[in-house]
């Protein structure tokens, strides 16, 4: 008889009740997907930017129309609440028909100068798809993150081969079955299903890029698994993303947005708030703005909390331990404590005066948490927030200092008097630096990210002294060098 393939459950956070049953797919498995991609690959190039842009929007407007569907699954996966899962869909699906609309005019032929002692040559780059990518998914937000790979990657030209979150299997298994829907030809985007050996295999399937979403630990680990088979890898990992309030701040719109930043999806978001440096002149104004924002916040299943339970439940230990860490190392309470963690939801907290060498300061805490902490001047929040090994977001604000501060800032995106507005802006690159990854997804850079280009120069007619020729004499030689230093890169 033939051995039955095994199989794991993903569960509604709320209640840990089981709410689907998905396969789990093997090394053999993803080496079939990735070999189906790769065949598929050639007809999906063929078809063009034009009947790639067809399909991608057709796609994009099934997301939109199916809305309800996917949101249900979203928030019954996740625990958040449905209004979250709309926005998050929506954004997706109004990042896949951007980069359907954009692929072509991003992967323009770019002609280049090719200088005045190659005068005779045509310079031009080309950029050409890499070929399969494969993408593994976080559970956090599991549609809008990985669609910032997988839209781009197809629009680019490639094939995908999606590994989602065994948190959240359902989703990336339903986004397969909608594009088949709209699909001129299978094996185009892929759904492979399973726990961290199934990742381990895509890593290891040799797909032409993988990008991968997820902290920075597992990051590492696909990084040297993907350097064994030369994989260039994407790799957005995690944030302790800081807020900087100047004295010149909007005081109640900075503390609004704040706490929603630290605390929607049950602070589960790689770009919100996790510490803040308030100027001192206004940091009573402030804090007092936050225990306002902050009183009427409250957890709960989907209809009930503003924010929903932790998604993966070993995420309390940690933020339970970052609690108690900042407490211990001199930081105060006034909002919440030690006792907000309650399984399987954390009430919100907020944090005081916590000493910049602990572990919640340095830490990624990933709950729905916040660390207010006071500084002389704007000078110092600048150096505070740059002291972190993470470099993912950051928020700004200022009426007057904002575009300055954001420009001092190690960090690769920033927010000016709002919050993780960059995400939702399609046309501009999202990413990090130093422990939050490399790479990039979203934007003309995101596109450019899943090609490779390549250089073709042509003689449009040939040089009466050949310069790459064995019969090459002195005289050409003192020629290149009186011109090289005459021209001195002029007319490059």
């Amino acid at each position: 008889m033939p051995t039955r393939a095994k199989t794991f459950d993903s569960h509604y956070p709320v209640t840990g009740d089981a709410i689907g049953t998905f396969p789990i797919h093997t090394d053999a498995d993803v080496r079939v997907a990735v070999a189906q991609a790769r065949i598929a690959s050639d007809k999906w190039v063929a078809l063009g930017f034009r009947g790639r842009k067809k399909v991608l929007l057709a796609w994009s407007k099934l997301l939109m129309e199916r809305i309800e569907e996917c949101t249900a699954l979203i928030s019954m996966e996740t625990g958040k609440p449905v209004s979250d899962a709309k926005l998050e869909a929506s954004l997706a699906a109004g990042h896949l028909a951007w980069a359907a609309r954009h692929a072509q005019e991003v992967m323009r032929t770019s002609h280049r100068s090719p200088g005045a002692v190659m005068a005779n040559m045509s310079a031009t780059v080309e950029r050409s798809p890499v070929g399969v990518v494969g993408v593994i998914g976080p559970w956090n937000y599991p549609i809008f993150t990985p669609m910032g790979s997988i839209a781009y990657a197809l629009a680019a030209g490639n094939t995908v081969v999606f590994k989602p979150s065994e948190f959240t299997p359902g989703v990336g298994v339903w986004l397969a079955r909608t594009f088949a829907e709209v699909a001129p030809f299978s094996n185009i985007f892929l759904c492979v299903t399973g726990l961290g050996d199934t990742g381990r295999a895509l890593c290891e399937a040799h797909v032409d890029k993988l990008a991968f979403t997820g902290s920075t630990k597992t990051a590492m680990v696909v990084a040297a698994t993907c350097a064994k088979t030369m994989t260039p890898v994407v790799l957005e990992c995690g944030g302790k993303d800081p807020v900087i309030v100047a004295h010149d701040a909007d005081i109640k719109r900075a503390a609004e947005n704040s706490i929603w930043s630290s605390m929607s999806n049950g602070g589960q978001t790689c770009i919100g708030a996790e510490r803040i440096y308030v100027v001192e002149s206004v940091a009573d104004e402030f804090i007092a703005a936050m225990l306002d924002a902050v009183k009427n916040i409250k957890p709960g299943e989907p209809g009930v909390g503003n924010y929903g339970p932790a998604t993966m439940p070993k995420q309390l230990e940690i933020i339970q331990s970052h609690i108690k860490d900042a407490l211990k190392s001199g930081g105060r309470a006034i909002y919440g404590g030690a006792k907000s963690v309650k399984d399987p939801y954390v009430e919100p907290v907020i944090l005081v005066d916590v000493p910049e060498d602990s572990m919640a300061m340095q830490d990624e805490t990933f709950g729905p948490t916040i660390i207010i902490n006071r500084v002389k001047n704007v000078d110092e929040a600048i150096i505070l927030s740059n002291a972190s090994r993470y470099g993912l977001g950051a928020s700004v604000w200022s009426k007057r200092q904002g575009k300055k501060i954001a420009a001092q800032l190690h960090c690769g995106m920033v927010a000016i008097n709002s919050t993780i507005s960059f995400a939702a802006v399609a046309s501009v690159p999202f990413g990090g630096v130093k422990d939050s990854g490399y790479g990039r997804i979203h934007g003309p850079e995101g596109i450019l990210e899943f090609t490779y280009a390549r250089t073709i120069v042509r003689a449009r007619f040939q040089l009466p002294i050949t310069f790459t020729s064995f019969k090459r004499t002195a005289g050409n030689d003192k020629l290149i060098i009186k011109l090289t230093r005459l021209l001195n890169g002029r007319f490059g």
